[in-house]
């Protein structure tokens, strides 16, 4: 299963362990995309908006999906996904909450802010490859986002 070329993964994640088990699920699920890790929200930020360490960066190669993780050093997840949601540069990327939290605060909070999905990462491996699986297939594969404009 592989998505167009250009779409490209921003995976937030300050976890070690988790970025090397969501790193080997999209590979065993064969999504090959191009990966971006950012281990907190204020690297996330400088990716998106290309300021900072990637102020060299071209605006115009946005990823096509976020995987958000929600307790960040630095920025937190939820504080990210208002910053994605409020400029028109990046309201259009599907941001998909991938954390460990299942709180019903973190939940409702978290699409009161507009992300498209939250997910509680499966503790078991294969259902941790599983739901990566899926997230990669819907995503990426079969939803249709808009075009950019001229």
């Amino acid at each position: 299963m592989i998505a167009p070329k250009s779409a490209e993964i921003l995976l937030v994640e300050d976890d070690p362990q988790d970025v090397e088990l969501t790193l080997r699920a999209l590979k065993k699920a064969k999504l090959f995309n191009p990966i971006h890790v950012a281990r907190d929200g204020e690297e996330a930020l400088d990716y998106l908006f290309c300021e900072g360490a990637h102020s060299e960066r071209r605006a115009s190669d946005e990823p096509s999906l976020v995987l958000l993780d929600l307790k960040l050093p630095k920025v937190d997840g939820l504080s990210v996904r208002r910053r994605i949601k409020g400029d028109g540069r990046t309201r259009e990327i599907p941001v998909v909450v991938l954390t460990s939290s299942g709180e019903q605060s973190d939940v409702v909070s978290s699409y009161s802010l507009g992300v498209n999905s939250y997910i509680v990462k499966p503790v078991n491996f294969e259902r941790f490859y599983e739901a990566v699986r899926e997230i990669g297939l819907y995503w990426l594969l079969l939803n249709q986002p808009p075009k950019p404009g001229p």
